[in-house]
């Protein structure tokens, strides 16, 4: 049985025709009986009780288009709704950030977007793990990197491009590379993205692609924890320049070797479906566009961005 079947058993009840019934809702007759069959099997029972002359409910259908009429009336009500608030800002925000930049650089944007609209609730998900969208339960997910999954749907927020960093005190205690084959003598600070350790950095120079593998001491699978023991002079990390920003502008961290450049990334904004794209998701992405430009734009007047890899 489709739901479909019953706006045809309630024409037919209306009409008391199934040919009446068919007309009006611009059907085949044929097409028409095959929706009362369907209903009637389902049931097991006759809704309809037909002679050469007449069609008249049967004392079942008379107890059951009653209800089956609510019911339809009840689902309409809740599609209405459910498209009402397509159309709305507010709900809660369930939203997926990686740890770094979730924790200190999204978290405090998001005050503020809460702040300008107390109809909006905010549910945060802050992990470095691969989101699934169900099992999580959440609505979106802002991460580095494009989705990679043809059924999902992403807006770029911006590029991002990654930078080589350690604090003064460990380069005014260990020395400054100047070229790649002197960093491979320095402590090496690693992410580890499921169980295999990113210990092998590419770099470009001089439209040159090289890579260069590094030993060090440490290592986790949690961003914030690398960019932390950066900060404290443990070694040297490669990381997103917008995770290293104000690091960066507070001169906690240095941009060794400017001139050889990490493959750069890019944040996006992944939404499970286009059909979960609302207008508070649409707002997000356009606060999340303006926060990170004004972050790049400042790190760009420093001289910490190129401002051709943006």
């Amino acid at each position: 049985m489709l739901l479909s079947d019953l706006t045809v058993v309630l024409k037919v009840a209306e009409f008391r025709s199934i040919t009446a019934a068919a007309n009006s809702l611009d059907m085949r007759m044929a097409t028409a009986s095959a929706a009362i069959k369907r209903v009637e099997a389902s049931l097991g029972v006759e809704l309809f009780v037909r002679t050469t002359r007449q069609l008249r409910l049967s004392p079942a259908g008379e107890r059951y288009l009653p209800q089956c009429e609510q019911a339809l009336q009840l689902l309409d009500t809740a599609k209405q709704n459910v498209q009402e608030d397509l159309d709305q800002l507010g709900g809660e925000v369930r939203i997926a950030l990686s740890s770094d930049l979730g924790r200190n650089v999204v978290t405090p944007w998001l005050d503020e977007f809460l702040a300008d609209h107390p109809e909006v609730a905010l549910r945060s998900n802050i992990s470095d793990s691969n989101i699934d969208f169900y099992r999580d339960a959440v609505d979106m997910a802002l991460r580095y990197g494009s989705p990679n999954d043809a059924s999902m749907y992403g807006f770029k927020i911006c590029n991002v491009p990654r930078l080589l960093c350690a604090s003064p005190e460990y380069l005014k205690q260990f020395g400054t590379p100047t070229n790649l084959e002197a960093l491979k003598q320095h402590n090496g600070l690693f992410y580890q993205l499921q169980d295999i350790v990113q210990d092998e950095w590419r770099f470009d120079h001089q439209g040159q692609s090289h890579k260069v593998k590094l030993k060090g001491n440490r290592a986790s699978n949690d961003g914030d924890l690398v960019r932390r023991w950066c900060v404290t002079g443990k070694g040297f990390a490669i990381k997103s320049c917008l995770d290293m920003a104000d690091d960066l502008l507070q001169q906690r961290v240095v941009n060794v070797m400017p001139e050889y450049k990490p493959m750069s990334t890019e944040l996006w904004l992944v939404c499970p479906s286009r059909q979960s794209i609302t207008p508070t998701v649409r707002l997000l992405r356009d606060f999340f566009r303006e926060r990170t430009d004004k972050v790049l734009k400042e790190l760009i007047g420093s001289g910490f961005v190129d401002p051709k890899s943006i």
